[in-house]
């Protein structure tokens, strides 16, 4: 009882992340360009070094916004014109990284603050931090199961890369790069690997299930709940794709 009146909010938190990044993380899977998102959530998290190296945390949104759309923006470009796109993208990622790296590198508290950027302990978030997520992740998941179905080619493209690039936006301050590309992933890859249900469905059921199991085992061992969600996630969807029939 103790534990549910503790974590609720982080509980409720995690609810609102898996929901939309597994419903973002399907139509990645099914694209075949997996590291769109840690590209975009990288280029994300240049704006909050940006915003909290110079700025004292003023803007984070606005800049954090602004880079993801313009990693959001690039990548759009690139998978039409660009003829390797999975090494573009993953230039993008390591330059997001490194200008972090330059722009964090004369802060005292540099390497602490690039290791929040990629996995930010949510474990004692506050309810108020639930509002603006539940309300940009509800219209975004309506917009990706009416509107955006209706579209096709160049429109359909960037109207997915711009609700990726929102939902990053959000996510990458909530949770962090890494937890991001996690759960936009592994629950995907997992439900994706499988024919008897429903794959959203599944996705949905193995994201809470070990992001849930990730945030009491942190609370009750004081482990960073960032890193914890990454490695359950990680080491789930391994050792299913691992033990699964192959079809």
């Amino acid at each position: 009882m103790q534990l549910i009146e503790i974590l609720w909010p982080s509980f409720i938190l995690i609810v609102f992340l898996v929901f939309i990044h597994v419903v973002l993380g399907m139509e990645i899977i099914k694209r075949g360009v997996i590291f769109t998102d840690l590209a975009i959530g990288q280029m994300a998290a240049v704006g909050m070094a940006i915003s909290i190296g110079f700025l004292d945390g003023n803007y984070q949104t606005l800049l954090t916004l602004f880079f993801a759309m313009l990693g959001a923006l690039l990548v759009t470009y690139a998978t039409r014109y660009v003829e390797h796109i999975e090494a573009f993208i993953g230039i993008l990622y390591a330059f997001g990284a490194s200008s972090i790296m330059i722009l964090l590198s004369n802060s005292p508290q540099g390497t602490e603050l690039f290791t929040k950027l990629s996995a930010v302990d949510i474990l004692f978030v506050s309810p108020n931090d639930l509002i603006i997520p539940a309300i940009l992740y509800s219209m975004i998941a309506i917009l990706m199961f009416s509107l955006y179905r209706k579209m096709t080619g160049m429109v359909r493209e960037l109207s997915f890369f711009i609700l990726l690039a929102l939902t990053v936006t959000s996510s990458v301050q909530l949770a962090g790069v890494l937890v991001v590309f996690v759960l936009l992933v592994a629950p995907a890859l997992i439900a994706l690997s499988q024919q008897k249900f429903t794959p959203l469905y599944v996705a949905w059921g193995s994201g809470l299930f070990f992001s849930c199991m990730a945030l009491v085992v942190s609370y009750y061992f004081d482990l960073p709940t960032g890193y914890s969600i990454v490695f359950f996630q990680s080491f789930g969807a391994v050792g299913y794709l691992l033990i699964s029939p192959r079809r």
